[in-house]
């Protein structure tokens, strides 16, 4: 016996623990059947669930459940990113707690007692891992995600390990991978290269310094250039203008003298420089930012870096700046500027200012000494592969995007210079010359051929970017390099679902490393890119706003199926996710509705038969329930296989709440409580197969509820709906002329329910019904449904043919002239009064939108989330006030 009420807390626990033990989620290497795999995008070993793994995880759920249902041996391959930089500063905290630090070569702080070597700290590292470092895989299990967690890997495994050690040796061989000198990010917290990914632009109120330098040999005459960060001047190695700026063709080629230092630095043309922006004249540090690099490279000039690790200014500027914070440094060369008369001018100025996403201070470009991968090389074949359709796209304008970032791409630097991670397999000699080898003993031999002797080795302390392991998860989680079972059968994966964000850190990575790696074969043959879970008005969610929605407490809250069909309705291909917790209400509500209707049904008797024949139906409702799902299978089916999860969710809703539960089960109420006992018999059988086939395909979407109520009121213990087939239905089931009649009906019953709304009808209030000029057909139609009609529709008569009586409001179905007479019902003068009021105060609001949306100014400041919300503002308030006009309109003819 059903509860009253669904209780997704008690319900979601017990069937999950049920798929477990089935052993319902593995991989079964069964040959006789289609693989499907997905890799799961690794979450930070550090993370916790957030909204957008919570709409990530339910669209991979999705999939791999529905492929089960269709019969293939299904891989969803989950694990833990190693997360270097993010979970180094988790332990650190947890020392510095302890009065520990890392010893660095640097004194105590104050306060600490001890510092621990390198070995150690990871010691500690693996011991947190253990203990805390899979809590976002136990959140996963909360949501529903039906992963094969026998087969969990994490980026840092012994396995996935060697597979990174082998990757960056046979790189390093083929001259794929080296060591250069050039601009990082650099973080003077955390003192080590940051991608860029990890570093966040932050919009600030800072000035623009108009500098003048002397010209070398002319007397009295200055170049004036303009920077935001007098503090790298020191390092100014030349002055750049444009070619064509007739202002300084004379000086091209010619020295300016560096203030402060006294270097001779050219004076070069470079359209690097902008004739409009400033004075034209650019100061270049090549050593110090990413445009002034490609400068320096271009024209040759000396790269002078002075700071150092923790952006204090180094030995190599004035004896007057060593050892200053790059801020104290700034306002000690202004004033020295000023004070010798070389300051121009100061503006105010608001500039985007790159910070670091975890140490939150201004990362510096930073000449250093780091690990490359000639990615420009590696990026060919993973662009043929794209050109070719091997791997898409979809949304497909995504492939644009990925074409842009992999034709203009750069060598990607993959060192890190912390402890945790996988270590570079560098050996350096006695003076500097470097053995890459998979170990030491290799390392040593190869040093020995080289210097002749035995020689003592230094192993490079970097550690590779964490997007390096995890570039190659297609692969190195089903055994690679060795030649496993695994590898055979599940590579090529068939889809990987994603976020936008990572389309070049990670996406295009690792098809780059497949395609080298996995004989030109590539990683996926999908990337489906989902959009960004915002808050209800459009805007990012953020700690600092209060807007952020905690899926865990809202699957607490609602249950994990209502937050799941939440986000798969809203997953709108190419339009972000608005996301409201009165959304998720609304959605719980669609569970209770289910719920409901399967006690309906148990109190009606209807129990679940296998040997059901719906073909066999003579009741043209139960034909109609049989081939409205007939009709709803198919949907589902290629909103899923198409990526439009929305879709799904929609036509599932509409078929379920409003076909199933509104319109069936009231038309099959007077067959439920009737006397004729094989009509019964037949509506009873027809409501539970038709309910448990709906449950089937909204399985994916909604596991719990589906489950429980397969459980409950199918065939029970002896099968999961996990395990179980994908419905398919004969196209036989389909009923033209159940369809049309019954479907005519609820267009009729709806429309006079419309008309009873917008006329502020009394719910309870039954009333007369003329049907005018209605054909032979029609009036047959409402004669077979007449009891259901008045029924539903809270009418009292039906007539055919009668003069429209003063006061009706007339509507049109189809041939029909639909007559309602209001006027003992309504105050027809009160309602007008009514909606001419409710039609003023919308015109307002109306006028007040579509001045704002007219406004270029506003357009082009406000952010794109609030120009999206205003125009959806007035789109809703125009589609009211149609309704208003027709209702009005309608009281203006009765």
């Amino acid at each position: 016996m059903l509860d009253k009420t669904y209780r997704p807390d008690e319900v979601e626990d017990r069937q999950y623990s049920r798929w477990e033990a089935a052993d319902a989620f593995s991989a079964k290497f069964d040959a006789t059947k289609e693989p499907f795999t997905i890799m799961i995008p690794p979450p930070n070993v550090t993370g916790s669930l957030h909204m957008g793994h919570a709409l990530n995880n339910t669209i991979q759920d999705i999939l791999v459940r529905y492929q089960r249902m269709q019969g293939k041996d299904v891989l969803w391959q989950p694990g833990t990113d190693h997360a270097g930089i993010a979970t180094q500063m988790v332990v650190e905290r947890q020392l510095g707690e302890e009065g520990i630090e890392l010893d660095r070569g640097l004194p105590l702080a104050l306060g600490n007692t001890k510092h621990i070597g390198r070995e150690e700290f990871i010691e500690r590292v693996w011991k947190w891992r253990d203990q805390s470092g899979g809590t976002i895989l136990k959140q996963l299990r909360r949501l529903g995600a039906s992963c094969d967690w026998q087969r969990e890997r994490f980026t840092m495994d012994e396995g996935l390990s060697e597979a990174v050690l082998k990757v960056f040796v046979t790189l390093y061989r083929e001259g794929l991978i080296y060591r250069d000198k050039r601009l990082v990010n650099w973080d003077p917290r955390f003192h080590t290269a940051i991608s860029d990914l990890e570093v966040e632009q932050k919009e600030m109120n800072g000035h623009l310094w108009h500098f003048r330098y002397p010209i070398e040999g002319e007397e009295g005459r200055f170049i004036t250039v303009a920077t935001t960060r007098p503090e790298t001047m020191l390092g100014d190695t030349a002055v750049a203008v444009h070619p064509d700026d007739e202002r300084y063709k004379d000086l091209v080629g010619k020295h300016a003298i560096l203030p402060l230092v006294g270097r001779r630095i050219p004076i070069v043309a470079d359209d690097y420089a902008d004739p409009e922006q400033g004075s034209g004249a650019v100061k270049i540090t090549p050593a110090h930012d990413f445009n002034d690099f490609e400068v320096g490279k271009r024209h040759d000039l000396e790269m002078i870096n002075v700071f150092d690790r923790d952006a204090r200014l180094n030995d190599g500027v004035p004896e007057a700046y060593r050892g200053l914070d790059r801020f104290d440094a700034r306002k000690k060369i202004v004033a020295d500027m000023e004070a010798e008369g070389l300051l121009e001018k100061v503006d105010d100025h608001r500039h985007m200012v790159p910070h670091g996403d975890r140490s939150h201070v201004a990362i510096e470009p930073y000449l250093t000494d780091q690990w490359y991968v000639n990615a420009a090389e590696l990026a060919k074949p993973a662009i043929a592969a794209v050109e070719q359709g091997e791997t898409v796209f979809v949304p497909k304008q995504w492939e644009k995007t990925y074409y842009e970032w992999m034709r203009n791409i750069q060598p990607w630097c993959i060192s890190r210079q912390l402890w945790w991670g996988h270590q570079v397999p560098a050996w350096y000699g006695p003076d500097g010359e470097v053995f890459v080898a998979h170990d030491e003993a290799e390392a040593a031999g190869l040093a020995e051929q080289h210097y002749g002797k035995a020689v003592e080795l230094t192993r490079d302390s970097d550690v590779l970017d964490t997007w390096f392991s995890s570039a190659l998860w297609p692969f190195s989680t089903l055994g690679w390099p060795e030649e496993t079972e695994a590898l055979k059968r599940y590579y090529p994966g068939d889809v990987l679902v994603t976020g936008f964000d990572i389309i070049f850190f990670w996406v295009a990575r690792m098809m780059m490393s497949s395609l080298h790696f996995m004989d030109g074969k590539v990683p996926f043959h999908t990337v489906y890119i989902h959009a960004l879970v915002r808050d209800e008005k459009g805007q990012k969610m953020s700690k600092s706003k209060g807007n952020v929605l905690d899926p865990l407490d809202l699957i607490e809250k609602f249950g994990a199926d209502a937050v799941r069909f939440t986000l798969t309705a809203l997953a709108a291909q190419g339009r972000d996710v608005k996301l409201a917790e009165s959304r998720i209400e609304g959605y719980r509500n669609f569970c209770t509705k289910i719920w409901n209707a399967a006690r309906f049904n148990e109190m009606n008797e209807c129990r679940y038969d296998a040997d059901f024949d719906p073909a066999a139906n003579s009741q043209r409702v139960n034909r109609w329930i049989v081939s409205q799902l007939a009709q709803t299978e198919p949907k589902v089916r290629r909103a899923i296989e198409d990526y439009r999860f929305n879709e799904a969710a929609q036509a599932l809703y509409q078929f379920i709440w409003n076909t199933y539960c509104d319109w069936y089960l009231e038309f099959a109420k007077p067959l439920l409580q009737g006397e004729d006992a094989a009509a019964k018999a037949e509506t009873r059988a027809s409501a539970q197969w038709v309910l448990h086939q709906a449950l089937f395909l909204l399985h994916p979407i909604m596991p719990f509820l589906t489950e429980e109520l397969w459980q409950q009121t199918g065939e029970g213990d002896s099968s999961l709906m996990i395990t179980s087939a994908w419905p398919v239905f004969a196209e036989s089931l389909t009923d033209a002329e159940a369809d049309a009649t019954l479907g005519w009906v609820v267009r009729m019953i709806g429309q006079i329910r419309a008309v009873r709304s917008e006329m502020n009808v009394p719910p309870g209030a039954r009333i007369a019904l003329i049907v005018n000029d209605a054909s032979a057909g029609s009036k047959a139609r409402i004669g077979d449904h007449e009891a259901l009609i008045k029924t539903l529709a809270r009418v009292e008569t039906i007539t055919f043919d009668q003069p429209v009586p003063q006061g009706s409001v007339q509507d049109v179905l189809d041939e029909c002239s639909l007559v309602l007479p209001l006027a003992e019902v309504i105050d027809l003068d009160q309602e007008q009064a009514r909606l001419k009021k409710e039609m003023d105060k919308l015109k307002g609001e109306i006028t007040k939108l579509d001045k704002k949306l007219s406004n270029e100014q506003f357009l082009a400041k406000a952010p794109e989330d609030v120009v999206a919300e205003q125009r959806e503002r007035l789109a809703d308030s125009q589609q009211t006030m149609t309704k208003l006009q027709s209702a009005l309109e309608r009281l203006a003819s009765a």
